[in-house]
């Protein structure tokens, strides 16, 4: 379909049957009207309802099994089940696109920085006695952890993505998830590129500024902690990338 206003000329792309489905059963599921697990109706009974064709219901599942928002599982007691959206596909597109935009590493770095300051800054603030507990403990199980680099890598993007989550915003939190998948794959990437035994020093420091993070947050002193959090989050990246050009190419492929 063209529409043309005056001089211009613009292209309305009309959904496929297939796509159509696929956004009807997808609002369903977002909404609650179909539950985690549950099975969908079917195949002849989403073709009544839906007046299409079986290849063409078969689309909108492919659509929706890319999604990862359901299960397909052929043969004779196959069928539909719905899945909990994950937030791992997303970060996994979202890797692909700063890939083909040649994203510097250094940029996602930045990117994370600024979310956890942010995160910093609502922690420190009001009642969160609650969350600063949580947070704590997970800081203690990580202290038997410091001589053993991959074990503490990750446990270090626990800290870091529980930093964002106890903040309380689901927002911050799903877009600081994008980030903390892809400084994990470097992490690992780092450790096997410079032997783990190198790693301990840094992993005790850091240890030490969880601990120091966390004194401040039950301070209350929102502005110290957030300076401090930045000056800990740019030596990381410091000491993680220098001043390489590397790009996401390099380390998501």
């Amino acid at each position: 379909m063209r529409v043309t206003s005056g001089t211009k000329s613009t292209v309305v792309r009309v959904p496929k049957a297939g796509e159509l489905v696929a956004a009807n059963l997808r609002r369903r599921i977002i909404t609650g009207e179909l539950n985690v697990g549950d099975p969908l109706p079917n195949e002849a009974v989403l073709m009544e309802q839906f007046g299409v064709s079986r290849p063409t219901l078969r689309e909108a599942f492919r659509i929706l099994e890319s999604e990862s928002i359901i299960t397909v599982l052929r043969g004779a007691h196959g069928g539909a089940r719905v899945l909990a959206p994950d937030a791992s596909v997303a970060a996994r597109y979202t890797g692909l696109l700063l890939q083909y935009q040649g994203t510097p590493l250094v940029d996602v770095y930045r990117a994370r920085a600024s979310l956890e300051v942010s995160a910093v800054g609502m922690l420190a603030e009001g009642n969160r006695g609650e969350a600063l507990a949580t947070f704590a403990e997970l800081i203690e199980a990580g202290a038997d952890l410091v001589e053993d680099s991959a074990a503490f890598a990750r446990h270090d993007v626990d800290v870091h993505q529980a930093l964002i989550d106890l903040a309380g915003n689901q927002t911050l939190a799903v877009l600081g998830g994008m980030l903390v998948h892809i400084i994990d794959a470097h992490n690992a990437l780092f450790i096997a590129a410079h032997g783990g035994g190198n790693e301990r020093p840094a992993a005790r420091a850091a240890h030490r500024a969880y601990l120091k993070l966390l004194g401040l947050l039950r301070e209350g002193d929102a502005n110290a902690a957030q300076e401090f959090w930045r000056k800990h989050l740019d030596a990381i990246e410091k000491y993680m990338i220098g001043d390489t050009e590397t790009t996401l190419v390099e380390v998501l492929s």
